[in-house]
């Protein structure tokens, strides 16, 4: 989900729930701690070098049982983060404590904030040597000096 539909579902509900993927809600009392810009760069395992940006929202969980983060303070909360951190209309994802910190993105259904399952990938399957994969759309540079070279097959 991008921003602007998260803005959007916000106008639609009177409190905000939010459902892990294995169905649990997380607990209504959660507080949104942090807003954040988060740029990663990075080189694939075919040599190709990547960016990707996106919108975190970490939420934490206290004993502050009566806590309740109204839709209309976390948008103003989002907006603020915006307005100094300068971001557009990127994917959200979530930021959520369980048994080590889980990543999450993020969907909507019948008025619940859906926490959904990131799963990796291999974005150069092809240099990989994965059956049916495509060529990799970027030249991609050789390595020298290397024990393992960029044909071996090895990711």
């Amino acid at each position: 989900m991008n921003l602007n539909t998260f803005f959007e579902h916000l106008d639609e509900v009177d409190e905000l729930s939010l459902v892990l993927p294995n169905g649990t809600h997380v607990p209504p009392h959660f507080h949104l701690t942090e807003v954040a810009l988060v740029t990663k760069k990075y080189v694939d395992c075919g040599g190709t070098q990547r960016e990707e940006q996106v919108i975190s929202f970490q939420l934490w969980s206290a004993d502050d049982y009566d806590h309740r983060l109204a839709p209309c303070r976390a948008y103003g909360i989002v907006e603020r983060a915006q307005e100094a951190l300068g971001f557009g209309n990127l994917e959200v994802e979530v930021e959520y404590q369980s048994d080590t910190i889980g990543r999450y993105g993020l969907d909507f259904s019948q008025g619940r904030f859906l926490l959904t399952a990131k799963q990796t990938d291999c974005l150069a399957k092809d240099k990989c040597g994965i059956p049916g994969a495509e060529p990799a759309p970027i030249e991609v540079a050789q390595s020298t000096g290397s024990c393992c070279s960029l044909e071996s097959g090895c990711c």
